[in-house]
C-alpha cells in the first residue's frame, strides 16, 4: 500500500532538505514579490527569462542562509522557524501590500494583544496551516541521512559552491537587467520573502549590539515660562490614529464626516504631513525636537522630548491613552491607561475614545497653579477592524465591512466602515472642545489635533500602513490636522496662523508650536517651525 514518503523510512540528506525548503518558500510564499515583479517586467520571452532568474536567485540566497544553520541538531528547528515566519509574512504582504522593513519590525514589537486579535482571521489561518504548519510537520517527520562531521562540512561547502556557480550562471548573462533592477526598482527587493525580513531584523538589532545603550541626553534645560505670562494655558493635544486627510470633509471630502467640527471655529490645515507611516515611529517623532529627516529611533529614545521640556518648565503634563501605549513618549510624566475597563467608563465591545474625558475636569480643577498640557492618544481608525472603532449609533454610512479580512470587502463597504470611524472622531473632538469651553473663563484654551499617519484602503492592492516613507502612497502620509482656540486666545497668534494654514506643514511643526503656545523661552524653540509665529511663514 502507498505511503507518503515522510511516513516511510526513506532518508534525505541535509542538502536536499535545504534545497526543498528554499524551493517551497520561493514558489508559495513569494506571491507578492512575483506579482510586483510582473508589473515592472510584463511577461515576454526576455522578461520571462529574467523572472525565472529572479526565482533562482531567491532559491539560492535561501540556500546560503540555511546552510549557515546546517548542523544536524539545529537545522530542523531553523527551517521550521523560517517556514512559519514566511507563511505569516507572505500573508501580510499578499493581503495588505506591506513590507517587513525596520520600521515594521519596530511596529511589530510595539503591538499589543488587542491589535494582534484584530489581525487574526480565517485566511491568515489558512496561510499559516498550508504554508507553515504542514510543511513544518513534513520537515519534522523527515528522516535525515547524516554523514560524518567532516563529510557534512564538505557537503555544505559543495552545496554553497555549486549554488554560487549557478548564481553566476543565471545572473551574469542578464547583468544589464540586474543593474536596472538594483538601481531603478529597489522597492521590489522589499518583497523578497524571507530574505528582506531577515535583513531588516538584522539591521534593526545591529545598532543595539554594537552600542547597547546611548547616554540619555537632556534638552531644554533652560526652558522657563516668562514672568510676564500671567494667563494660564490649558492645551489638549489629540493624537489621532490612522486617519487620512482626504476622508475629512473639512478637507473637501464629499461625505460629511465632520458635521460637528464644521460648526466650530476650526483652523484646519489641509496640507499636513506625517513624520512616518507607522505609530511606532510617528508618535515619538511628533514629540521629538528632531525633524523627519533627522529622526532616529535610538536617538529619540535616549533624548528628552516635548513633554519633558514642558514638565521642566513647570507645566502640568498628563498623557491619557486609549491606544497601545505612548511608545515611550510619556515615560517620565503622568500616564494613564484608558484602554482598561477599570479606568474607562465608556466601553462596549471595546473602550471608546470619549472615555478619556472621564474625570478630566477633576484633574484640571486639581491643578491650582501652572499651565496644563493634556495628551489624548486615540484608538481612532486603527485597522483592520474599522467596524469595531465606533459605537452602533455612528453606523451612518452603510452597508459596512464587518470583518478584518479587508480584501473580502468591496471598496464601498470598506470606505463606509472607515468613514464611520472618522465620524466618531469628529464627535470625540467636539466633546474635547466642549470640555475646553467649560474652562474658557480660567484659561487660554487650545485643542490641537493631528493624526499619527494615514491609511491605504485597497488602492493599487495596498491596505493598512507602514510602507517605507519614500515608497508609501500619499494616503499613508497626508494626515488631517486642525486647531481650535478658546475665547481668550491671543488675537495676534490667530492672525499669524491664518496666514499660514494653507502652507505645507507637518509633524515637524508640533514641537515648537506647542512650546510657542505656552510662551516657553528655550534654546530648543525654533520660531521657523512654530505655526503661530509669523517667522514660520515662507
Amino acid at each position: 500500500m502507498f505511503k507518503p514518503f515522510f511516513l516511510t523510512h526513506r532518508a534525505v540528506s541535509i542538502s536536499q532538505l535545504i534545497v526543498l525548503t528554499a524551493i517551497f518558500i520561493t514558489l508559495f510564499a513569494n506571491i507578492s514579490f512575483f506579482s510586483n515583479a510582473l508589473e515592472v517586467y510584463p511577461l515576454s520571452l526576455k522578461n520571462g527569462i529574467f523572472l525565472a532568474s529572479l526565482a533562482m536567485v531567491s532559491i539560492l540566497s535561501q540556500i546560503f542562509l540555511y546552510s549557515i544553520f546546517s548542523h544536524r541538531l539545529i537545522l530542523k528547528p531553523v527551517l521550521i522557524f523560517f517556514l512559519l515566519v514566511s507563511s505569516i509574512t507572505g500573508y501580510f504582504m499578499d493581503q495588505y501590500g506591506i513590507v517587513i522593513d525596520e520600521d515594521m519590525i519596530n511596529n511589530i514589537l510595539k503591538t499589543d494583544a488587542a491589535e494582534v486579535r484584530d489581525l487574526i482571521n480565517l485566511k491568515l489561518g489558512l496561510y499559516v496551516v498550508f504554508l507553515g504548519v504542514l510543511p513544518s510537520f513534513l520537515v519534522f517527520r523527515l528522516k535525515l541521512d547524516f554523514d560524518s562531521d567532516i563529510r557534512e562540512i564538505f557537503n555544505r561547502l559543495k552545496l554553497v559552491f555549486v549554488s554560487l556557480a549557478i548564481l553566476l550562471t543565471v545572473t551574469l548573462p542578464l547583468s544589464a537587467q540586474y543593474a536596472s533592477f538594483l538601481r531603478e526598482h529597489k522597492p521590489l527587493r522589499y518583497y523578497f520573502n524571507p530574505g528582506f525580513a531577515v535583513y531588516s531584523t538584522a539591521s534593526f538589532i545591529a545598532p543595539s549590539l554594537k552600542n547597547p545603550t546611548l547616554p540619555f541626553r537632556n534638552i531644554g534645560k533652560d526652558a522657563k515660562i516668562p514672568k510676564s505670562d500671567i494667563n494660564r494655558e490649558l492645551v489638549v493635544m489629540v493624537v489621532g490614529e490612522t486617519a487620512r486627510a482626504d476622508h475629512f470633509s473639512l478637507n473637501g471630502y464629499e461625505r460629511q464626516t465632520n458635521p460637528l467640527l464644521a460648526r466650530e471655529k476650526i483652523i484646519n490645515f489641509p496640507d499636513f504631513w506625517s513624520c512616518d507611516t507607522s505609530t511606532a515611529a510617528s508618535v515619538p517623532c511628533m514629540f521629538s525636537q528632531q525633524t523627519r529627516k533627522q529622526y532616529s529611533r535610538r536617538s529619540a529614545n535616549s533624548t528628552d522630548n516635548l513633554l519633558d521640556v514642558l514638565n521642566r518648565a513647570g507645566v502640568n503634563v498628563l498623557w491619557r491613552d486609549n491606544n497601545s501605549s505612548s511608545i515611550g513618549v510619556a515615560d517620565r510624566v503622568t500616564y494613564e491607561n484608558l484602554k482598561s475597563r477599570d479606568n474607562n467608563p465608556v466601553c462596549d465591545t471595546e473602550c471608546r475614545d470619549v472615555g478619556m474625558l472621564a474625570n478630566l475636569q477633576d484633574y484640571i480643577n486639581g491643578r491650582a497653579t501652572g499651565d496644563i498640557f493634556i495628551v489624548l492618544h486615540q484608538m481612532g481608525n486603527h485597522g483592520p477592524a474599522y467596524y469595531q472603532r465606533y459605537p452602533a449609533a455612528f453606523r451612518k454610512f452603510t452597508p459596512t465591512c464587518d470583518t478584518n479580512e479587508l480584501s473580502a470587502c468591496s471598496s464601498k463597504l470598506l470606505n463606509n466602515s472607515y468613514d464611520n470611524a472618522i465620524l466618531y472622531t469628529d464627535y470625540f473632538l467636539s466633546e474635547v472642545i466642549k470640555l475646553l469651553k467649560q474652562n474658557d473663563d480660567r484659561f487660554e484654551t487650545v485643542m490641537f489635533y493631528a493624526s499619527d499617519h494615514g491609511e491605504s484602503l485597497g488602492e493599487n492592492g495596498i491596505y493598512l500602513h507602514g510602507l517605507p516613507y519614500f515608497l508609501a502612497p500619499d494616503a499613508q502620509k497626508h494626515v488631517p490636522a486642525l486647531m481650535w482656540f478658546g475665547k481668550n486666545s491671543d488675537a495676534e497668534r490667530l492672525k499669524n496662523i491664518e496666514t499660514k494654514k494653507l502652507t505645507r506643514l507637518s509633524h515637524d511643526n508640533i514641537f515648537s508650536t506647542i512650546l510657542g503656545l505656552f510662551e516657553i523661552d528655550s534654546g530648543v524653540y525654533d520660531s521657523k517651525l512654530d505655526i503661530l509665529d509669523v517667522a514660520a511663514e515662507e
